[in-house]
């Protein structure tokens, strides 16, 4: 697991926490040092505080997820303005905490996360919805011939929503398939997920001319989501 705090108060305390519920913990103070680790050592989960001295906490998220796609990344923020945790959402990370947090939450956290990585299924069913294919086996994804990049959870709620076409899913139905089934705290990480889902659909198809045609999915107020697909 690697750690990016710069505050040795908490970066002592969450490497203490951790180490004691049994998880190796890799502690850098900066977004330089912590890039050069990750070039040289592969990890699984990353603690990610956002205030670090020399990198913006974002732009080192973006870093860490280009080299490692399929790792967790959660980002830990005294940031309270709510664009400042869409904006380390959008930049890959796939959960967060404000601070200050309890180390109960994160352990719980920490736990789902790598739980539902290592419990990720790799069904070798390939799904279609008109001009768009996804092999979930390979985890890739095609509009019209062209391969779109898709993030692992973004992948893995068009899967979760393209096997049941039409059927309205609850949020935490969804959060139970795609994050886990114990999962507690916030669920805007679900909503920046399905916006950026759209978005690159959206952007995939207008590739075309005419544009090609993708399924949408609808929200569902105070319920969920439904994907629809053209006719």
């Amino acid at each position: 697991m690697l750690l990016v705090e710069d505050d040795d108060k908490i970066g002592s305390m969450l490497v203490s926490a951790l180490t004691v519920n049994g998880h190796e913990v890799d502690w850098q103070r900066t977004g330089a040092s912590a890039t050069l680790a990750a070039a040289h050592a592969g990890f699984d989960l990353a603690l990610l505080d956002l205030g670090l001295p020399d990198v913006d906490g974002i732009a080192i998220c973006r870093q860490l997820k280009h080299r490692q796609p399929d790792a967790v990344v959660v980002i830990l923020t005294a940031r309270h303005d709510e664009m400042d945790v869409v904006a380390g959402l959008e930049s890959g990370a796939d959960d967060y905490l404000m601070t200050p947090f309890r180390m109960t939450e994160l352990l719980a956290r920490v736990r789902a996360h790598l739980r539902r990585t290592a419990a990720r299924p790799a069904p070798a069913a390939a799904l279609t919805a008109a001009d768009l294919a996804v092999d979930a086996g390979s985890r890739r994804c095609w509009v019209g011939g062209r391969e779109v990049r898709l993030r692992p959870k973004e992948f893995e709620l068009l899967v979760r929503l393209l096997s049941t076409p039409g059927v309205a899913v609850s949020r935490d139905q969804l959060m139970a398939d795609v994050w886990d089934e114990n999962w507690y705290g916030s669920t805007k990480t679900l909503d920046v997920h399905v916006a950026a889902l759209r978005h690159r659909l959206a952007d995939a198809a207008n590739q075309f001319e005419p544009t090609a045609d993708v399924p949408s999915i609808t929200t569902l107020r105070s319920f969920g989501y439904r994907l629809e697909t053209p006719e």
